[in-house]
């Protein structure tokens, strides 16, 4: 349990990394931080030294715990010395699975018998990489968002062979982080998040590769009209469009013809290099910072639509006991700033309503993505259409 967890190690100095160590060291723990590259370890220090300046600046935290914090983190280039008496290990290394397996056979050969080795893949299969060792059931998924420093989500992913304790030990360190954690159930590709997103994001691309509106008009209508705090071409870039095409490939593999992507959409601006803010270019042109969303097109695209799909993967979450609704609009509003989760804006606007949009946009284009979920057509078959009727995703 997390009284336990005093020695943990990261394994990976980059983007992710170096902010999953500064957490573990601003709440007390030993933290070291292992990468092959020096260099990549030396930018990594001088990262979290410079965040740890901003919250001191920022009054987050006093001088001296920014200093003790810093104290706290020990580089190292060597597994061995990285692993000596941990009690728990963050993988936080790119995206590919057979590197993460070799990691976690790594992790699992030199690290004492009690540790918990968690990943922070965001996709990728949890069940995998615990077979790789011989402690699958204390392998589990601990996927945090960008930057780790300020945002308060972490999605406990439960593998096939994850135990009870591994699940409720990371979901009380999480706790103990200052974090708020919710539960996938299960390990689906996607997980819940990326799910949601990624069926947002395909509504999108489609209805502006079949010209219906224009990308700035969808954006200014799902940002102005909708209340989303960006648009999802603006968000896509800011998240990088090579990271969007990776994942959305990976959804499409797991649940097919739902996911459909729109390659034609992005895949030309990924083989260019244009993947969006990091690179300076994407959807948009981010030179000379963000840009502009022309309020005057706010009623360019229906933002029912984005609802309506968001709607329909939560329901094809809680249909395949994946996740609860609670943990899916918790999600959602710490994931990505959503005014409100999809089960929630669900049983205000009406089930009955969500599942009619539905059903119009499945008539006219006849993709899977719109095909409603069976769950949301029981429900409403029930009575239970939301807030009104006392039931819906919730309980009133």
């Amino acid at each position: 349990m997390p009284e336990e967890i005093r020695r943990v190690a990261v394994i990976g100095g980059g983007m992710m990394g170096h902010g999953i160590a500064q957490v573990f060291a601003m709440k007390g723990h030993e933290v070291s931080l292992l990468d092959i590259d020096e260099e990549i370890l030396r930018n990594a220090m001088q990262r979290i030294e410079w965040s740890l300046r901003k919250f001191v600046e920022k009054r987050r935290i006093r001088e001296e715990d920014a200093e003790a914090a810093l104290s706290r983190i020990k580089p190292t280039t060597s597994y061995e010395e990285a692993l000596k008496d941990v009690d728990f290990v963050v993988e936080a290394v790119p995206e590919n699975l057979e590197l993460k397996k070799k990691v976690f056979a790594k992790v699992d050969e030199l690290s004492p018998p009690h540790t918990i080795i968690a990943s922070n893949t965001s996709t990728l299969s949890i069940t995998e990489m615990g077979r790789a060792t011989k402690r699958p059931e204390k392998t589990v998924g601990m996927h945090w968002f960008n930057p780790p420093q300020l945002m308060q989500l972490i999605e406990v992913v439960r593998g096939d062979d994850t135990s009870d304790e591994t699940v409720e030990a990371v979901m009380e360190l999480s706790r103990s982080l200052g974090k708020t954690p919710i539960l996938c159930r299960k390990d689906v590709r996607g997980f819940i998040v990326n799910r949601v997103l990624g069926a947002v994001f395909n509504e999108a691309y489609w209805a502006y590769h079949r010209g219906e509106a224009s990308k700035e008009g969808i954006d200014s209508s799902v940002k102005f009209s909708g209340g989303f705090p960006m648009g999802w071409f603006e968000l896509s870039d800011y998240v990088g469009l090579d990271i969007v095409y990776e994942v959305g490939r990976i959804l499409y593999q797991a649940y097919g013809e739902r996911f459909k992507p729109c390659e034609e959409v992005i895949e030309p601006l990924v083989k260019e290099g244009k993947l969006g803010q990091k690179t300076g270019q994407g959807f948009y042109d981010w030179r000379k910072g963000r840009p502009r969303i022309p309020f005057d097109l706010s009623d360019e695209y229906d933002y029912e639509r984005s609802w309506a799909v968001a709607v329909n993967e939560a329901a094809w979450l809680i249909h395949d006991d994946v996740a609860s609704p609670e943990d899916i609009d918790t999600g959602m509003k710490l994931g990505t700033g959503w005014p409100q989760g999809p089960c929630e804006y669900a049983d205000r606007r009406g089930l009955d309503k969500i599942l009619g949009k539905l059903n119009e946009l499945y008539e006219r284009y006849g993709m899977e993505m719109y095909r409603p979920c069976p769950l949301l057509r029981e429900y409403v078959e029930k009575g239970w259409t939301g807030k009104a009727a006392g039931r819906g995703f919730y309980k009133y």
